[in-house]
C-alpha cells in the first residue's frame, strides 16, 4: 500500500524503463529500508516488457506531462498556483538565468513540468530527490525552489560528460540553490563533481553494486574446449557509446577458423545500420538479434553463453558508460567478461586478473576475443576472480544504506 502523506519526491527521466534496472533496484531497496515517496515521471514508459523487479516498486507513479501542450489545461492550472508560493520569483529567475545559457524547448518545458509538481506535491512532502543531474534535476530544482525544500540527486554517466559545467556548479553551490548532497556511481564520476562545487562533501560515492538476492546462483560451468563454438553475448543499448559498430568490424577480423556466434540484447536506434554493417561483412547469419528483454531473459542468455562483451567508448559528444550493472551481472553468473578500460568500468574489471580490457578498436577487439577463444581455463579463472570481487567488493546494501541516511536527514531537514 502507498502512502497518502509521502515525505520524499523522487524524480525520473522515464518508469519503468528496462534499461535502467540500476534505479529500479534502488528504489525497491529503499522502500524495503522504511522509506515512503512517490515517483513523479517527466516522460511515460515506451518499454513493453517491465522486469519483475519492478512489480515490486509499491510507490505511486505520477506522470507530469511530457510535452506542455499535450495538458495545456493542467499546466496553466499550476502555472497559478506555482506564481502563489513563496519561492516562485526566485524559481522563475534562477530559470531565466538557465534559459539565457540554453534557449531550447526543453528547458521551457522544464520549468513547466517544475511547476505541475510544486503544485501537486502532497503537503507532507520534505525533500526531492532526482536521478540523473541533468533534466530530473533541473525539474527537481525549481519545483524545490518553489516549494521552499531541500533536493538532491544521484548522477550517472550521460548527465555527468555531457552537461555544461557551468550547469553542474550550479547545482552543486549552496548559492544558486544547488542540491543538499549528490550521489555518484563512480569515484571517476564523484571525483569531476567534487571539482565543481564549493563543497566536496556533499558529492558522495556510491556504488550501484548488485542485489544477489534476484539473482541465481551460477551454473555449474566446465571451461569450454578451445575447438568448440564460441558464444558471445553482449546486453546494451543500440547507441554510440556501446561501441557496437566496432566490435562487429571486430568480428570481421576474427580467425576463419574460430567458430561463433554473437547474441545482442537491447533496444537503441542504431538497429538497422549495425544490421547492415553485418550484412556487408558476411557475418549476418553469425549475430542473433533479441531486442529489449526482462531481467529473467537476460539472466538465462549469460547463464548460456561463453563470452560477455561489453565494447564501450566514449561517444562523438562525450557520452560515455559509467560503471555498468550488466558487468556485475555478468560476473554474478561466472561469465567471463570482455570489456574496455572507458570511465569507471576499471573500477570493477582489472585486466587480466578479473577479465580483460581491451583498446575499442576492431583489431584490438578481435584479438582479444581469439586470445580468449583459445584459452577457455584463464577465461573461467578471471571469471571466479570477478565473481569473488563482486561478492567482496560490489554488493549493493552498503550503498543503500548511505544513501538511507542521506534521505533521512535531507527529509527531516539535516
Amino acid at each position: 500500500m502507498t502512502s497518502d502523506s509521502p515525505k520524499l519526491a523522487v524524480v525520473v527521466k522515464g518508469w519503468p524503463r528496462l534499461s535502467e534496472t540500476f534505479i529500479a533496484q534502488e528504489l525497491v531497496a529503499l522502500e524495503e529500508a522504511g522509506h515512503d515517496f512517490d515517483i513523479w515521471s517527466l516522460r511515460h514508459p515506451t518499454d513493453v516488457k517491465r522486469h519483475p523487479l519492478h512489480e515490486r516498486l509499491r510507490a505511486r507513479v505520477r506522470y507530469l506531462p511530457e510535452y506542455l501542450w499535450q495538458e495545456p489545461e493542467r499546466v496553466w492550472r499550476a502555472r497559478a498556483v506555482a506564481q502563489a508560493l513563496p519561492g516562485y520569483a526566485e524559481a522563475y529567475r534562477a530559470w531565466r538565468a538557465d534559459l539565457a545559457r540554453d534557449r531550447t524547448k526543453n528547458r521551457i518545458r522544464r520549468f513547466g513540468q517544475a511547476c505541475v509538481m510544486a503544485a501537486e506535491l502532497p503537503a507532507s512532502t520534505r525533500g526531492l530527490y532526482a536521478h540523473f543531474l541533468h533534466t530530473p534535476a533541473s525539474v527537481a530544482r525549481y519545483a524545490a525552489i518553489m516549494r521552499g525544500l531541500p533536493w538532491s540527486f544521484s548522477a550517472h554517466a550521460k548527465d555527468i560528460w555531457t552537461s555544461p559545467d557551468w550547469e553542474k556548479a550550479e547545482k552543486l553551490s549552496a548559492a544558486s540553490h544547488g542540491a543538499a548532497f549528490g550521489a555518484t556511481c563512480t569515484a571517476v564520476g564523484a571525483t569531476h563533481l567534487r571539482g565543481l562545487t564549493d563543497d566536496p562533501g556533499r558529492v558522495d560515492l556510491v556504488y550501484h553494486g548488485l542485489d544477489l538476492a534476484r539473482f541465481p546462483d551460477p551454473p555449474a560451468r566446465s571451461p569450454r574446449a578451445a575447438s568448440a563454438p564460441l558464444a558471445m553475448l553482449s546486453v546494451g543499448r543500440l547507441v554510440e557509446k556501446k561501441g557496437f559498430d566496432r566490435l562487429i568490424a571486430g568480428f570481421g577480423l576474427l580467425p576463419p577458423g574460430l567458430r561463433w556466434h554473437w547474441t545482442h540484447i537491447g533496444g537503441g536506434g542504431d538497429r538497422a545500420a549495425l544490421t547492415a554493417q553485418a550484412e556487408a561483412l558476411g557475418i549476418a547469419q553469425q549475430i542473433t538479434w533479441r531486442g529489449a528483454c526482462d531481467q529473467p531473459e537476460v539472466i538465462a542468455a549469460m547463464r548460456a553463453a561463453d563470452l560477455f562483451v561489453l565494447p564501450s567508448r566514449v561517444a562523438a559528444d562525450g557520452d560515455r558508460d559509467g560503471l555498468p550493472n550488466v558487468l556485475m551481472e555478468a560476473a554474478s553468473q561466472l561469465l567471463p567478461i570482455l570489456s574496455t578500460p572507458v570511465s569507471a568500468i576499471p573500477e570493477f574489471i582489472t585486466d587480466g586478473a578479473h577479465g580483460t580490457l581491451s583498446d575499442d578498436a576492431p583489431e584490438a577487439l578481435a584479438r582479444a576475443i581469439a586470445t580468449l577463444a583459445a584459452d577457455p581455463e584463464r577465461a573461467a579463472g578471471m571469471a571466479a576472480a570477478a565473481r569473488v570481487r563482486l561478492l567482496s567488493e560490489f554488493t549493493m546494501a552498503p550503498g543503500i544504506a548511505h544513501l538511507s541516511n542521506r534521505l533521512t536527514a535531507l527529509c527531516a531537514g539535516g
